[in-house]
């Protein structure tokens, strides 16, 4: 075997990074999931011999792939590395030991080189359906969320497993969708093995030992010496958020210590009755992805960076549901919880942690059937349509917030042509909301307005999984609040931000999403940036003048030269 030098090594991390984008990318492609194909709700990594995250791809949500960094020490557990062949591809949506809930599907594909075993390569997708009461919070447990997949092998030695496959197909609504994304998660991990066996072939490497060795050091010495050079101390955070029937307080103590930052989550809310329960995994990895932004954002993600940083919980909190809780919609709650651990970290370093923005994704699932109030036409039809969609995220100390952009999540708003063509739904609305970003030095940035029906002959149920319709975005030094969440039907019906709505056939369902936060006194905002808003729409004249101080004559002049097209 030839001596590698440490710039070949930082050739080879680069390269690995490429291969496992490139894997994410090919199940982007490949995948029949709307969520995969436009929202990029996935995530890929390759992984050494003893299961620890050397890379991982950029496409992809923090959920999954810091979730994912610990799945695949339970695969090589439940598995067996006895068990373990070339053409092995092992499964799992294990909320415990995948990714939070039976909604994201787990792969794994050890790789062989040679004959010999070198590592593996890992990825999770969020699948439309898995059937139980269907994608939402109104489950009162696990078992009635959908199929469980234990930890098992999809194919061995290149053969599938065909009874799995006709158990998954007769348990879900769109067997055809969901047997596909399997198939292309699978196909995505052979081909970062692909990539992988050119670069060892490449480099006259035997096994991944050495360039293993390299990340993990490199990478455990650079984030040890950002925390290092951080004050000591423990500072606490807050936060309260709708929940499901009772708002839900988030409490978070953040200890900075010299060799690493811990978060510990006592005093927070107990389980709820209802589906938005999360593992501790999922806590983890957004707590993890939190500090990491903050702290060491250059750093590549990988086992070693991530080590770190340290979480506990008291189990059975809402932040640490352990089994049979239903844990479904994890996300409503887990992507509050930077939010919650920036308002600790405001406290220790200034100027750092963004305000508060939507925080959680605001999506929802429509499930349409021909109407029953009368008789529906023939081309009437079932079908399950999810959309992904975001609110404002919270104005940055230095910057603006940024609008319809999903933080700390990261996945891609939906097109409406993509959403409408999977089925029978009808986007008659999808725009950015004026005036939903909190006023600041630093805006917050805009939620939407969305405008859903069906097509004529249908009728539906809409699963609502929001949050901020009571707790809005909440300023920094100084910041106004972000817009809250509102959702109702046309006819002035009120409706739940969570769980499943029965919508009447020729309704219509409006919605507006939240707005992030501001950040500092908006009387210190500077008056062009205010005219320039003005001018886009992006605020009312009465909050340029409410909010801002602008007078009636100059907001005349700038809607005046807006409208002539002036550049501001």
């Amino acid at each position: 075997m030839v001596e590698v030098t440490k710039v070949a090594y930082q050739v080879m991390w680069n390269r690995l990074i490429s291969v496992v984008e490139e894997q994410a990318q090919a199940l982007v492609r490949t995948a029949f999931s709307t969520s995969v194909r436009e929202a990029g709700d996935l995530s890929a990594g390759v992984y050494n011999e003893k299961g620890e995250m050397l890379a991982q791809a950029v496409t992809g949500t923090p959920g999954h792939v810091n979730a994912m960094a610990d799945a695949v020490a339970h695969f090589i557990r439940r598995i067996g590395r006895q068990n373990m062949f070339e053409g092995d591809v092992y499964i799992t949506n294990d909320p415990w030991e995948g990714t939070g809930h039976l909604h994201d599907i787990t792969v794994v594909t050890p790789v062989f080189h040679q004959g010999r075993f070198v590592g593996f390569f890992a990825c999770t997708a969020h699948i439309v359906d898995i059937g139980g009461r269907g994608f939402g919070a109104d489950a009162n447990s696990v078992f009635e969320e959908g199929l469980q997949i234990p930890t098992m092998k999809f194919a061995e030695r290149g053969e599938v497993d065909k009874t799995l496959v006709a158990i998954i197909r007769k348990n879900v609504r769109e067997p055809d969708q969901l047997v596909g994304d399997i198939y292309a998660l699978a196909t995505c991990n052979e081909i970062g093995q692909r990539r992988l066996i050119d670069m060892m072939e490449e480099f006259q490497l035997e096994n991944l030992d050495g360039v293993s060795d390299f990340i993990l050091e490199n990478s455990r010495t650079a984030t040890l010496e950002r925390i290092a050079a951080l004050p000591r101390g423990a500072t606490q955070g807050y936060m309260q958020i709708d929940g499901f029937s009772a708002p839900v307080d988030l409490r978070v103590k953040v200890h900075f210590e010299e060799d690493r930052i811990h978060c510990d989550w006592a005093g927070t809310s107990g389980l709820d009755k209802k589906g938005i329960n999360v593992p501790l995994v999922y806590t983890k990895a957004y707590a993890c992805y939190a500090l990491k932004c903050a702290i060491a954002p250059e750093i590549p993600n990988n086992a070693a960076s991530l080590a770190p940083f340290t979480i506990e919980a008291p189990v059975n909190s809402i932040v640490n549901a352990i089994p049979p809780a239903p844990v479904a919609l994890r996300h409503v709650i887990g992507h509050m919880i930077p939010d919650t651990i920036y308002d600790a970290l405001d406290k220790h370093l200034p100027g750092v942690a963004p305000a508060e923005g939507a925080g959680s994704l605001c999506n929802f699932q429509v499930s349409l059937r021909p109407r029953t109030d009368a008789p529906a036409p023939d081309y009437a039809v079932r079908s399950e349509v999810l959309t992904f969609n975001s609110g404002g995220s919270g104005a940055r100390p230095t910057l603006d917030g940024m609008s319809a952009t999903a933080f700390p999540s990261g996945v891609m708003t939906m097109p409406v042509e993509a959403t409408e063509q999977v089925g029978p739904v009808m986007i008659l609305r999808k725009e950015l909301r004026p005036d939903s970003g909190g006023a600041g030095k630093q805006r917050g940035g805009l939620g939407q307005f969305m405008e859903v029906g069906a097509r004529e002959g249908h009728e539906f149920d809409i699963s609502a999984m929001f949050d901020r319709v009571d707790h809005p975005a909440r300023g920094r030094r100084g910041g106004a609040e972000g817009a809250p969440t509102t959702i109702g039907q046309d006819d002035g019906t009120l409706m739940k931000g969570k769980g499943r709505q029965f919508v009447p056939h020729g309704r219509k369902v409006m919605m507006a999403f939240p707005g992030g936060a501001g950040y500092g006194k908006a009387d210190d905002r500077d008056p062009a940036a205010v005219r320039r808003d003005l001018a886009l729409g992006y605020i009312s004249a009465e909050i340029a003048k409410s909010a801002y101080g602008i007078s009636d004559t100059d907001i005349e002049d700038v809607l005046e030269r807006a409208k002539l097209g002036e550049v501001f």
